[in-house]
């Protein structure tokens, strides 16, 4: 390491001693002028070889952890919109899902294939629908959910967004006896409690000739309509999970879950696709190899770069500080 100290000129000194204060006005003083201590690494071949080595050793055991931790989640995915689709109706969807008269009730057997220890997580899981939109995503007012009825908006809460509540309902029964699903703090609760008023109620909610989604009690304040809440924090993906509750019971291996659940919502128009999961979690949340994937990459590269800067210095040594190999002396060696 190189340590560079600054200008120590006789000038210098003297204007120092003339416009700077002592204490905190002379280091911001000296951090204008750059003029404070720096330490400036030199990238000898040793540095650089023993760096990649080291973020190779630190980077694979993590990733390796990592990936371990992931694997050791347990997930079921079911996807129901196709299963649950009536045979004569599977060739023409979308007058089936829009026709309030046939029954839309539909049951899934999912068997659990490890143990699964409570808190289970109830996801659904909606594929190709873009929530990120421009337009969707702008489709809201969030001064109308906090605080209530403004600017004549006379639907509260008002948007495409809320519009399109998803409704798909889901039961679960083990052996004859079902499963309670707690629907509670399913939602932030930084949103519960800054994003949607208490005083506000569901006015005038889904009641014109065009219904979009779920409906809403107006009864029960926005705070604490916690579907709603979650379905209006927008995914930024057209592939998302939303959750639905938590099943707090352990499920053995081997147990077999019956789903009762309403095919209600209508995903069939833009080709969307619809999947219930069950998941459980760990220190580092849901099941996902990304994390542990990226770290292995990258303590593998550096480890494959370590090796390749290694050979080249071994094959071809260059003095440290050796002025010869500076551009403007290469013609000259060259020559």
């Amino acid at each position: 390491m190189e340590v560079d100290g600054g200008s120590t000129s006789a000038n210098d000194r003297v204007v120092r001693t003339i416009h700077i204060q002592p204490g905190r006005a002379k280091v911001l003083y000296q951090f204008k002028q750059q003029n404070l201590p720096a330490c400036k690494p030199v990238l000898s071949p040793a540095w650089v070889i023993t760096t990649f080595l080291l973020m190779g050793v630190i980077f694979i055991p993590i990733g390796l952890v990592t990936l371990r931790t992931s694997h050791g989640v347990i997930e079921i995915v079911d996807r129901y919109d196709t299963e649950c689709m009536p045979e004569e109706f599977r060739g023409n969807k979308v007058p089936y899902i829009k026709d309030k008269s046939i029954p839309k009730n539909c049951s899934r057997f999912l068997k659990v294939p490890k143990f699964m220890k409570a808190p289970i997580y109830v996801y659904y899981q909606l594929d190709n629908y873009y929530q990120n939109h421009r337009r969707y995503v702008k489709s809201r007012s969030d001064q109308q959910l906090l605080h209530g009825l403004n600017n004549g908006l006379p639907i509260v809460p008002c948007g495409l967004i809320a519009w399109s509540l998803f409704n798909d309902t889901f039961k679960f029964v083990r052996e004859r006896t079902e499963l309670v699903v707690n629907r509670k703090n399913i939602a932030w609760k930084s949103d519960r409690d800054h994003k949607f008023g208490k005083q506000v109620y569901p006015f005038n909610y889904q009641n014109g000739t065009l219904i979009g989604g779920g409906s809403l009690d107006p009864r029960v304040p926005l705070s604490d309509q916690e579907d709603l809440i979650v379905w209006m924090r927008t995914a930024a993906l057209p592939s998302f999970r939303k959750l639905y509750g938590r099943i707090e019971e352990d499920l053995d291996a081997g147990d077999v879950v019956v789903v009762h659940l309403m095919n209600n919502y209508n995903t069939y128009s833009f080709g969307g696709k619809k999947k219930l999961v069950l998941s459980t979690t760990s220190w580092l949340g849901g099941k996902n190899d990304f994390l542990g994937t990226a770290y292995v990459l990258i303590g593998s590269s550096s480890i494959i770069m370590a090796l390749v800067f290694l050979l080249l210095h071994v094959k071809n040594p260059r003095p440290y500080g050796e002025t010869a190999y500076l551009s403007w002396n290469l013609k000259t060696i060259s020559g």
